[in-house]
């Protein structure tokens, strides 16, 4: 009876202790199990911020791109409609100065008509002073010579527009002029005059120097 007490308690005691060590086990591997599954909340709570942080950006660019493609669109229909306004304008300059070239060329055409006409009837020095609207005066000196022009000014036919020729040297020489002209232009008159020594030619090209002037 006493073996078997002892073999009993020893059995007992033996059960006991596996129990204890299969327990312990099994907290261990609950706790290591409640880790994992931390650590993987853990990561899947970083995917999640990942994801919503790249939803995020692909978002903006997107929006982005949207702006960009309309910035682009924009540039583009505003460019096109330069180019068309650029073209058109283009077309319409072209055209008033065809319009422009013509309504001159028909003048030129005319005057040379007239000249041809009224050298038969006047004296050319007359003929000069009638078709330029010109009178001749005094300047207060012995070489110099006032020539006073009308009919220069579009706006107001009676203004008056004239220059001093001083004719003592050997060329002729633009000494004062009202309005006043480019220096650059008036010499270009004076250089053919005095080559060819046709006054004729410095009382056109002033009279045309003038009416451009009043135009400006």
């Amino acid at each position: 009876m006493t073996k078997f007490t002892l073999k009993f308690d020893a059995f007992i005691e033996s059960g006991r202790k596996r129990v204890l060590s299969e327990r312990n086990q099994f907290r261990l591997n609950v706790a290591e199990l409640q880790e994992d599954q931390r650590m993987k909340k853990k990561d899947i709570e970083i995917l999640q911020l990942k994801t919503s942080s790249y939803q995020q950006t692909i978002a903006k660019e997107a929006a982005e791109t949207r702006e960009m493609q309309q910035a682009i669109a924009s540039l583009t229909a505003q460019r096109d409609r330069q180019l068309a306004q650029r073209d058109s304008l283009k077309q319409q300059i072209e055209a008033a100065q065809r319009e422009i070239e013509e309504k001159l060329q028909k003048q030129r055409e005319h005057q040379k008509r007239l000249e041809a006409q009224a050298r038969y009837n006047v004296p050319e020095l007359d003929f000069w002073v009638t078709n330029l609207c010109l009178r001749i005066e005094g300047a207060g000196k012995e070489d110099r010579l006032k020539f006073v022009y009308t009919h220069v000014d579009e706006k107001d036919w009676e203004r008056e527009a004239w220059f001093e020729l001083a004719m003592g040297g050997r060329e002729y020489d633009v000494k004062h002029c009202r309005p006043k002209l480019e220096k650059e232009k008036v010499e270009r008159v004076l250089d053919k005059v005095n080559e060819t020594r046709e006054l004729v030619g410095l009382l056109k090209g002033m009279r045309e120097l003038f009416v451009e002037a009043m135009k400006s």
